[in-house]
């Protein structure tokens, strides 16, 4: 199908719907491509400066342990 074949299909079912069946429609698309936009690729090089960057923090000692996180994660289900 074709993008113009199914722009003018979708635009038959939207007619059809309520406001309220649009609205949510809507808010789905729209969180669909913000989604979309946020998770976008990155080049090898940024890639590499992250992994760069978190070698660095880890050789300062910024990280948690294992039985830190396990400690941490107690409360994550109760909301704490």
């Amino acid at each position: 199908m074709g993008a113009q074949s199914l722009d003018q299909d979708f635009m038959r079912y939207w007619m059809r719907l309520s406001v309220v069946e649009k609205e949510s429609l809507y808010q789905v698309a729209k969180h669909y491509v913000e989604l979309k936009d946020d998770t976008a690729p990155i080049s090898i090089e940024q890639y590499n400066a992250e992994i760069e960057e978190a070698m660095k923090s880890m050789d300062a000692g910024e990280f948690y342990s294992h039985e830190q996180v396990k400690e941490m994660s107690k409360g994550w289900l109760n909301g704490k």
